[in-house]
């Protein structure tokens, strides 16, 4: 043991000597961190793209049917059908933007206007994404208002709706003597050619063409408190990055000066000399995360959930990291051709796994694509015991997936050594 804590040791002491390898791995991803999150927390989500929502429907009518069409027709909505339990989970895991359950009644609310009980939506919002509730309120505030607009300027379904509410009211003794003119006017007004309406229409104060409810997430505590908890966990994985980078690399280094080779002919064994690489590569990775995790508590309001399950995600993290750093020391024969490969397969893998852009906003083939990237599993790790208050039977699959992954590159890693050095 006492061999690879030597060569560990090493290795940490030539990393600061390395400006450009220091930089990337303390430096940049602090950087990161800290200037996304400013530069979120200031602005809106102006985006365009379609939402990602679920959509429950409780009524099951021709009416709440045709409203749902309405919302898919209208481009600011992708839609999916699922139930109420499902459509929760996947908000909370932050896969949808919100779900909508159209409750019971919605149906009959869409054949009645300025009386009765209103159609009701109850909107649920993925926390970290609390600034679109607004959004998805007023759009769908537009969808019911275009319902009134199409019922007006349709004659037969304006008068059908009129004749019901005015029998409706007409056969209940409590209803209001004021309801029964307003009704008995509207269906006059209904009933008149488009063209000689020159009048506005009224209602009682109290009626609303759609009711929205907010409803909260079940077992969440309140999503992200700011926005630092959610560029904190990009900021690490910029960290691992960079590690997995660094100590790959400076094993290329020393296979090309020769270094390897005469380590190799010492009375070290081949893996004590790469366990010894591989224990420098690991606990950099816990120093980077342990002061990025210091300035978010310390600096920016960053609480995490469950310190047992980020420790567990971040020692997951690692390992899947510590694995790739082994597979960069061998994917060239030279420092410049291991950097330019390594680059080449860790820039989609970020891109596509939620590094750069949060995987939300991505298009769905770009989201489904991002199941391959240890980047996507890492950061679901962390989020999930920073804010999303996972449980341990929760965190089992991403943190599965990153030890599998780490597993993997090592195993490849140290064959392909063994093998080019031998």
């Amino acid at each position: 043991m006492r061999p690879i804590l030597a060569l560990a040791l090493k290795d940490l002491r030539v990393l600061p000597r390395i400006r450009m390898a220091f930089f990337f791995t303390l430096v940049w991803p602090v950087i990161v961190a800290v200037m996304f999150g400013y530069a979120f927390s200031g602005s809106g989500d102006g985006s365009t793209q379609a939402m990602k929502v679920a959509v429950v429907d409780d009524d099951g009518s021709d009416g709440s049917r045709a409203f749902i069409a309405r919302l898919e027709r209208s481009g600011h909505f992708a839609v999916a059908m699922m139930p109420r339990t499902q459509a929760e989970s996947a908000v909370r895991r932050g896969q949808l933007a919100a779900f909508l359950a159209l409750k019971q009644g919605f149906g009959a609310g869409s054949q009645r206007m300025f009386y009765g009980p209103p159609r009701e939506i109850e909107v649920g919002v993925d926390p970290s994404r609390k600034a679109e509730a607004g959004m998805i309120e007023g759009l769908l505030m537009q969808a019911a208002a275009e319902d009134l607009q199409k019922m007006f300027t349709s004659p037969a379904a304006s008068t059908s709706m009129a004749d019901a509410a005015l029998g409706d009211a007409r056969r209940d003794p409590d209803a209001p003597r004021a309801l029964v003119h307003f009704l008995g006017e509207l269906k006059t007004f209904v009933a008149s050619p488009v063209s000689q309406r020159d009048g506005g229409s009224g209602g009682g104060s109290d009626w609303q063409p759609l009711k929205v409810v907010n409803a909260p997430i079940s077992r969440e505590r309140a999503g992200p408190a700011n926005t630092f908890e959610i560029t904190f966990p990009q900021g690490v994985l910029w960290g691992l990055i960079g590690c997995a980078m660094s100590f790959g690399l400076s094993l290329v280094s020393e296979r090309t000066r020769g270094t390897f080779v005469r380590l190799s002919m010492s009375p070290l064994a081949r893996w004590q000399i790469l366990a010894g690489k591989a224990l420098a590569c690991f606990a950099a990775m816990v120093v980077v995360q342990a002061l990025l995790y210091t300035i978010g508590v310390a600096l920016f309001g960053v609480r995490p959930g469950s310190w047992p399950l980020l420790g567990l995600a971040s020692l997951c993290a690692t390992v899947a990291f510590c694995g790739f750093m082994m597979l960069v020391a061998t994917l060239g024969k030279t420092e410049q051709a291991a950097s330019g490969a390594a680059w080449a397969i860790m820039m989609p893998l970020s891109m596509i796994g939620g590094g750069m852009v949060p995987q939300i906003v991505m298009p769905a083939w770009m989201s489904t694509a991002g199941n391959i990237s240890p980047v996507k599993w890492a950061i679901r790790a962390i989020e999930g015991a920073l804010w999303r208050d996972f449980t341990l039977s929760e965190m089992l699959l991403p943190c599965g997936i990153l030890i599998l992954f780490g597993l993997l590159c090592l195993a490849i890693g140290t064959r392909r050594l063994d093998t080019t050095i031998s």
